[in-house]
């Protein structure tokens, strides 16, 4: 999952968990880790179990397979990014658009509360995250346009990225299926804390 799906999976009770699970990636090494505070430490923590979690998931293997030709090792990282779509759009997570709008409110104002805590390379992520939006507008196609070109930016020889947006068109209903198995498992292993 992407920036939105950590943001969902710390809640917002919990300022430094929310960080901490959202700048995982940007967190290297033992002694990156163990400098940072206890709660923040336990975000980074869930992070990568998320994502090991959300990696081996049947769902996410299966949606990973009409990008596999043209993106082959990058085909995992684009279907993170347009479960940010599915999420942003799945009413058993925000019920409306208001409660997708303020969620991301809340993610934004409490993670100003921890930048003291951020890596040199979340800083600017975090302000352009902000700026633009992005987490609201995730739910909308050209959210998603917008976050896959971010993605190809990032991915230094990833191949064009216009092609995984036709896929993803193409595949869409497929696609949001195998958001909501993930899903449903997912919040099922949130409930238990069996993550």
């Amino acid at each position: 999952m992407n920036y939105l799906g950590h943001a969902f999976t710390s809640g917002t009770g919990n300022p430094p968990l929310l960080a901490g699970n959202m700048m995982g990636d940007y967190i290297k090494g033992r002694r990156a880790l163990e400098a940072l505070p206890p709660d923040i430490q336990a975000g980074v923590l869930l992070h990568r179990r998320i994502d090991a979690f959300t990696d081996a998931h049947p769902a996410t293997l299966r949606a990973a397979l009409p990008f596999r030709e043209a993106y082959g090792r990058y085909a995992p990282a684009i279907v993170d990014t347009l479960y940010d779509h599915f999420l942003a759009n799945d009413p058993a997570c925000f019920a409306s658009e208001k409660a997708l709008a303020d969620f991301t409110q809340l993610v934004y104002a409490q993670l100003e509360t921890q930048e003291a805590f951020f890596p040199e390379t979340f800083r600017p992520v975090v302000a352009s995250m902000k700026t633009h939006n992005w987490l609201y507008h995730y739910r909308t196609l050209g959210g998603v346009q917008k976050s896959l070109g971010g993605l190809q930016r990032r991915a230094t020889y990833m191949p064009d990225i216009q092609e995984a947006y036709r896929i993803f068109i193409g595949y869409y209903h497929i696609l949001s299926q195998c958001w909501q198995e993930l899903g449903d498992s997912l919040r099922q292993a949130l409930r238990t804390q069996s993550l």
